[in-house]
């Protein structure tokens, strides 16, 4: 499928839809033969070992990855044997496809994606969540680099799939991650954490842990009880991203960062020391890791001294961080007593506050800072109280804020110009504390009925989207031949019928190919029904290889393939035919006293001027088929007439 053909946001949020476009990030050389070898049953830890050891590079990552799990028991890892027993093998399956797509998607089209800082950002993950895991034991330690490397995986999947469509939603989201979501949701069907999860659950990770990163961005939404693994693994991946986020955030942005490292932490059990603990490992591995990955290097953050500066002011940040009753509050006044004093007043009822000096200000700070309650001064130079809860009105973020206006003014005209222009209650000057204390508690209890009518939104949009999906499969199915997986006689019809008003707009060459398997009937009164069934899926398979990829094979009945070819001269159909001929030519099914073998006469037929419709194509094929048939058998022939 072409890269303009994906540019189109999809309407029908679903997995399989994006897989089947084949777009998708995937593992590459051998990172791809480690992966397939990693599958299968009989496999060897020295034959795996083998294939390891053609990357050098791999090999590196891989030891440094197996010491890391082996961490505090005294014995180093020096083989590759030895990384793949400590590592386990689906760890070393998808550390191969980590490292393979960090290697081949380095860039790419998505022009709003920053695939630098997005590869730089995985690897920091992954080492965040291996000291999370250390530090409280939510998943195993093999587990743990692997799920930080491919938590993100879904925002490199829709940059990859859709690079137009998604560079607009990126612009548009402008770096708010609940914005993000939504707007991927309605323009592409899929949100980048609805996409990771489905694709971890693709590469073979736990459900628990592919379930954690669909909700880490988003928890309360999860319903998870406190305590349980799903809750720690889904906290373990929120408190890696928090960590993620404070280390490429720039130095203003930090302290505010590391309150949410702290909030994160408290609900994994976690205090001030150990956080600190786990980020001193951060930064000791980062070392090691930074020099094995082909990153831009970067400098973290001096930890101690920036949870020091975070816990400046009357109340300690984890103080704060465990009052699951605190909002973020954004106080806008040119006066700067009053800031002082509201702040102080409402860090003492455990709000996360921060304060702006008019409304220009305020609107900048109210877009990064989001927050969930304003309180606002009405008379202000340059923008007034009530021009910017209008303007705020006019934004996605700031429709959901709730704004509360400081004033003197008293007159009836002049308080419902202000509701008028967006703001949702006053308080009168001078400030009684606790008249303001209820304002705000009112404001709260609105504030918690718009982010849980917000979550119900957001489980009516994954609802939908799993109905779409369950719809899909439905309708797939209903397309699908059971044996083969190949499309079923219903779809044939339908997509030629496609294809053949395709070729006549465009005046493009159509061909098609009628497919017998030879002797299948003998082969079934001689064998059974079980070997006949062999017999069709090995033909379907070496179909699959032998045809291109814009080529649509289809089992229309009994051992009877139409293979249609769009945009295909008959020179092509030919040599395409002869081409799956020798792919079945030479197949065999060995049987305790017998041995079949497996051919099959295929007949072509293209479109031309003096074909009525699709159907006169079909029957041109089907009667070279019989010629072929005539002719004894595993051969290729063109229509003629006698």
């Amino acid at each position: 499928m072409s890269k303009s053909s994906l540019q189109v946001p999809m309407s029908i949020a679903q997995f399989d839809v994006i897989k089947a476009s084949g777009e998708l990030p995937s593992a590459k050389g051998v990172a791809l033969a480690i992966i397939r070898l990693a599958q299968r049953d009989d496999i060897s830890i020295g034959e795996l070992a083998r294939i390891v050891k053609t990357d050098p590079a791999f090999v590196g990552r891989l030891l440094k990855a197996a010491n890391s799990v082996g961490k505090g028991t005294g014995k180093t890892v020096s083989t590759v044997q030895d990384a793949i027993t400590v590592v386990g093998l689906p760890s070393v399956r998808n550390l191969a496809l980590g490292f393979s797509l960090l290697t081949s998607h380095r860039s790419g089209f998505c022009t709003q994606f920053d695939y630098d800082r997005f590869w730089t950002g995985a690897a920091l993950f992954a080492v965040a969540m291996q000291s999370v895991s250390l530090s409280c034991g939510s998943l195993a330690h093999e587990d743990a680099f692997v799920l930080g490397l491919l938590a993100r995986v879904g925002e490199l999947g829709l940059a990859t799939a859709f690079p137009d469509a998604y560079s607009q939603v990126l612009e548009t989201a402008a770096g708010n991650r609940a914005e993000l979501r939504y707007l991927e949701a309605r323009q592409i069907g899929m949100s980048h954490t609805e996409l990771s999860c489905a694709m971890l659950e693709d590469f073979g990770l736990a459900k628990v842990y592919a379930d954690g990163v669909r909700f880490y961005e988003a928890p309360a939404q999860s319903g998870y009880a406190e305590g349980s693994r799903p809750f720690m693994v889904m906290y373990s991946l929120a408190l890696a991203r928090a960590i993620t986020e404070l280390c490429q955030a720039s130095e203003a942005e930090q302290p505010e960062l590391m309150s949410e490292v702290l909030r994160n932490a408290v609900r994994l059990g976690l205090d001030e020391s150990s956080v600190i603990g786990l980020l001193d490992q951060l930064a000791h591995d980062w070392v090691d890791w930074s020099h094995l990955l082909p990153l831009t290097p970067i400098a973290l953050p001096p930890f101690s001294a920036l949870l020091a500066r975070t816990r400046e002011g009357s109340v300690s940040a984890v103080t704060l961080t465990a009052n699951r009753n605190a909002m973020r509050i954004l106080v806008v006044d040119d006066d700067a007593s009053m800031r002082v004093m509201l702040k102080a007043m409402l860090e003492r009822a455990g709000h996360v506050v921060k304060v702006a000096e008019d409304g220009r200000q305020g609107l900048e700070m109210a877009t990064e800072f989001q927050p969930q309650l304003m309180v606002v001064d009405w008379l202000m130079p340059e923008m007034s109280g009530i021009e910017l809860a209008s303007a705020l009105r006019q934004t996605r973020v700031g429709r959901s804020i709730y704004i509360v206006i400081l004033t003197s003014l008293e007159e009836e005209d002049r308080l419902i110009e202000a509701f008028e222009h967006g703001v949702d209650d006053f308080i009168n000057k001078p400030l009684k504390p606790r008249v303001l204390a209820a304002r705000i508690r009112a404001g709260q209890r609105v504030v918690s009925l718009q982010e849980e009518i917000e979550a119900d939104r957001e489980e009516i949009r994954r609802f939908a989207a799993e109905l779409a999906t369950t719809n899909r499969r439905l309708q797939e199915v209903a397309l699908t031949d059971a044996l083969t997986g190949f499309p079923n006689r219903r779809y044939a019809m339908e997509r030629i019928a496609q294809e053949w008003a395709s070729a006549i707009r465009s005046g493009q060459d159509l061909a098609c190919m009628m497919v017998d398997v030879d002797e299948f009937k003998k082969i079934n009164d001689v064998y059974g029904h079980d070997i006949g069934d062999q017999a069709l899926r090995l033909t379907a398979q070496a179909l699959k290889q032998g045809l291109r990829a814009h080529d649509v094979v289809c089992r229309t009945g009994g051992d009877e393939f139409l293979i249609i070819c769009p945009n295909t001269t008959l020179d092509q159909a030919l040599a395409c035919a002869e081409r799956v001929r020798r792919a079945v030519d030479g197949l065999e099914i060995n049987l305790p006293n017998a041995v079949v073998d497996l051919t099959i006469s295929l007949g072509v037929s293209v479109r031309d001027e003096a074909m009525a419709d699709f159907e006169a194509l079909i029957r041109r094929a089907d009667q070279a088929l019989l010629q072929s048939k005539q002719r004894g058998r595993n051969r290729v022939s063109q229509f003629a007439i006698a």
